[in-house]
This record gives C-alpha cells, structure tokens and sequence, in this order.
C-alpha cells in the first residue's frame, strides 16, 4: 500500500487536502482534512445575541446570505418572532438568488475547467469542452460572469448590499419593496432566464424542470445545444453517473416553503426530520471530546495535539449515520423523478450531484418570478421583536450546498453558545468514533489513483461542491 497527499486544491472556497490509502492502483481509503481553524463560535460567545447578523456573513464571502438567515431563524426562535409575509418572500428571493448564483459559479468555474484537461484529449468532445471551459482562455466564463453581475444586482434592490448584508432580521428584512423596485425585479429575473434558456441549457425552463427519466434526459441532451448537454455527453463517455457514490442517505432541513425537509434513505423512503437526532462527533477533530454530542449542548474548544485526529472538521451524524447533502438531497426530497432514477440506478453520483444542480436552476427561478409578483409593496416587510435574556433556538435552512443548522443558547442576554454546522461539514466530514467515514472518504473509495490516472478525483471532490471556509468556525 502506498499513501498519496492531494492539495491544497485550486478552485476551492478555503483549504482542503485529501489523504488517501492507495492500492493495486486504487484509492483503499480517504480521509478528508479541513486544514484552516477559523474559531467564529468562539467569537461569538459573550456577545449579544444581534452581533450574530453581523458576525455569521463573514464565515464566507459566497454563501454569506445562508449563515445570516440561519442566524435570523435562530434569533426569531429565541423570541419566538413569526416574519412578516412580504419579509418571507422576500427572504426567499434573496437566498435564492445567491443559491442559484452558486450553482452557476460552481458549474462553470469550479467543475467545467477538469473537463478541458489534456487527460481526455482523446475524445471526441474534449475540443469544443476546452474551447468553452479552459481556466482563465475558455469563453464560456466570458458570458456566465455578466449574466451572474446582472443576477445579483437582485440583492442591491432585496437587501442592499451584498456579500454580507445586514437585511436579514429575526423578523424578516429591512429593505423595504416599492412597486417600480418590484418590476426591476422581475427584469432581472427575466434577464437571468434569458441567459440560462439560451446559453446553459438550449431549451425553456420549464421544459429542463419537467425532464423525468435517465432515458429523456439523455435524448434530450443530444438534441440541445447549451452548456449543461455539453457536460452530459461528456459525463456520459466516462460514465460518470456510475462514479462517486456515498452513502445513499440523504438530509435536506428544507427551503423557500416549497422543498420539504427530511431525510431519505437507500430504497428512497423517506421520514421527517426531527433535529433531536443530529450530533456532532469530534473523535478525529483537533477537538476536544470524542463522544457523538447534540449541537445544542455542543462546544468548540480546540486540541491541536490530539492522537487520531486529522482534520479541524467534525463529523456530522443523523441518528449516529452518515447523510449526504445538497442539492441532490433536496431534489430526492421533494421527489424529483430523474434523481430519483439516478439515485435508483447508481446511488449518489457525480453526474446525479450536477443535474440536481441545473434542475434546481430551472425549477427556482420560476417560483423566483412568482415570490416577486406576490410581494405588496407599502405593507410591512418585517416584524418586530425583542430577543429574551434566556431562550434557546435553532435556525435551519438550506445553502447551495445543502443543509446549514445554527443552534444559539442565550444567558443573561449575552450569547452562552453557538453552534453551527454547515453543508460541507456534513459531506466532508471524517470518520467517527465508530469509525464511519463521511460521505466524500466513502466516494472515493475504488477511484483509480496514481501515474496516469484520469482526474476523476477531481469530479467527485467538485461534484459535492465544497465550501471549506464555512466547514470549520
């Protein structure tokens, strides 16, 4: 056996590096480090309860709109503060804006470029793919990064400012919608579908939304001409539907009041989410402890010289059991039939993690034009209230890359404890104290490695999207 160290990657939010077992030219086992300790729980113990819509943003400059909504859920929790219904919608818009302006980036500039690479010279796609995606030369980046610009624009009408606005509140948002911001709006909107029905996928929205099998998907990519069909046929020579498995368990704490939170296991049944159920195991953290420990009665303190441990993140378990999830999640969840059909077939897969992706584009910005047109400018956008000196609360929501929790204790009307767990702390996770490995060690398991081997490493590391400054606080 042989031991190969991949890292730091490029294209990655914060620092990762990959430790993995290699045999008869093989991957055997991975572990997974998260090498960067940030300490924002700690930062935030002491301080009032508020300071927490100030502070969570600067977790991450991509998904910072996530950590404030989960931090104002949590607040609203406390105090028991119900949004106004125009600061709900509104809230919708906003995160689903940067949600979707994620998934754009990670396409485009995080995933596409390995497909450029000289490894796949031989095929006969692999011309046009690097015309379009090459780092830094391609022209596909040329035209996604305006139709991204004008897509966020969205939140200097919604919230201000962004990254790390101050919009978001307990009770819903600050930014108040007058009736001509209400159809700039929806023309951004429009411009954003514009970009994706022409230049991403070649056909309408609702058209991409409706795809329900692998066979349709297939015939239909064939027929397109639209950068997510390029993927597919690539995808589909390196057969990267049957690449990248974990776990067949999937958790989602749902979002927008439209996709339903729960978790689905392998046979895709399904069950409720009940949030008692989720622990946080530090065995092989630079942490101390070692037992599985509720988020609620959870702390952060650091043991840099700690045996076994090999990364500063920990390790996320539903009823002591490993969970993916993301998008794929989301969209199994709320019973989409093509990942339901990939996930039948192949489990979790690369190619599954991607097409969650661009269904999730073409489903949302409709409901986006919908949430614009039910706002009521004059009536309120937000709710009052005042955050007791002892509560607890808990605030759940969804980012792009899946589910993010913020459990918040205050005492004496200072914050006693905060607790977070992000979406790549749940898919990047290391092994418990029962020696389970998280969902990205076990996808990598049985990928070719070494001299001459094609960068699927690389796929299946992207595919789950990887966050790795919001993975440890």
């Amino acid at each position: 056996m042989s031991r190969l160290v991949l890292g730091p990657f490029n294209r990655v939010e914060g620092d990762l590096e990959l430790q993995l077992d290699v045999e008869g030219g093989q991957v055997s086992a991975a572990r997974v480090n998260s090498p960067l300790f940030r300490g924002f729980e700690q930062i935030l113990v002491g301080r009032a309860p508020l300071d927490a819509l100030a502070i969570v943003p600067r977790i991450c400059g991509i998904c910072s709109v996530a950590q404030s909504a989960a931090a104002a859920l949590a607040l609203a929790d406390t105090a028991g503060i119900v949004p106004a219904p125009n600061g709900r919608l509104a809230r919708h818009l906003i995160q689903a804006t940067e949600n979707l302006a994620d998934h754009l980036t990670h396409f485009y500039l995080f995933f596409m470029p390995d497909f450029a690479r000289s490894d796949y010279a031989h095929h006969a796609w692999h011309g046009a793919v690097s015309e379009r995606f090459a780092a830094l030369n391609g022209t596909a980046s040329g035209d996604m990064l305006p139709a991204r610009a004008g897509f966020l624009r969205l939140m200097g009408f919604l919230a201000g400012r962004w990254p790390h606005t101050l919009a978001l509140q307990p009770g819903g948002t600050t930014r108040a919608i007058s009736s001509a911001e209400r159809i700039r709006v929806l023309a951004q909107i429009r411009d954003f579908r514009a970009f994706l029905e022409k230049t991403l996928f070649g056909d309408a929205l609702e058209a991409v939304a409706a795809l329900g099998s692998i066979d349709a998907l297939q015939a239909w990519a064939e027929a397109r001409q639209g950068d997510f069909p390029a993927f597919l046929r690539a995808a589909r020579t390196l057969r990267l539907e049957q690449t990248g498995r974990a776990c067949d368990r999937f958790l989602s704490f749902g979002a927008y009041d439209l996709l339903p939170p729960g978790l689905l296991s392998a046979g895709m049944t399904s069950e409720p989410l009940d949030i008692g159920r989720i622990s946080e195991d530090h065995r092989h953290a630079w942490l101390y402890g070692s037992d599985a420990v509720a988020p609620a009665n959870g702390h952060t303190r650091v043991a840099a010289d700690k045996a076994d441990a090999y990364t500063w993140c920990k390790a996320p378990r539903y009823a002591g059991q490993v969970a993916e999830t993301g998008a794929l999640a989301r969209q199994l969840l709320a019973g989409h039939p093509l990942l339901q059909a990939f996930v039948a077939s192949h489990g979790g897969s690369v190619t599954a993690r991607i097409s969650a992706r661009m269904i999730e584009l073409a489903s949302l910005v409709p409901a986006m034009e919908s949430w614009a047109r039910q706002l009521t400018p004059g009536e309120a956008f937000c709710t009052q209230g005042e955050i007791p000196d002892e509560a607890d609360g808990v605030g759940l929501t969804e980012a792009a890359r899946g589910s993010l929790g913020h459990w918040l204790s205050v005492r004496h009307g200072r914050i006693a404890r905060y607790q977070i767990i992000a979406p790549t702390t749940w898919n990047f996770s290391p092994r418990d104290a029962a020696g389970q490995p998280g969902p990205l060690e076990q996808a990598l398991v049985g990928l070719p490695a070494g001299e001459g081997a094609p960068p699927l490493i690389q796929h299946v590391v992207r595919s789950f999207d990887p966050c790795m400054v919001c993975t440890v606080h």
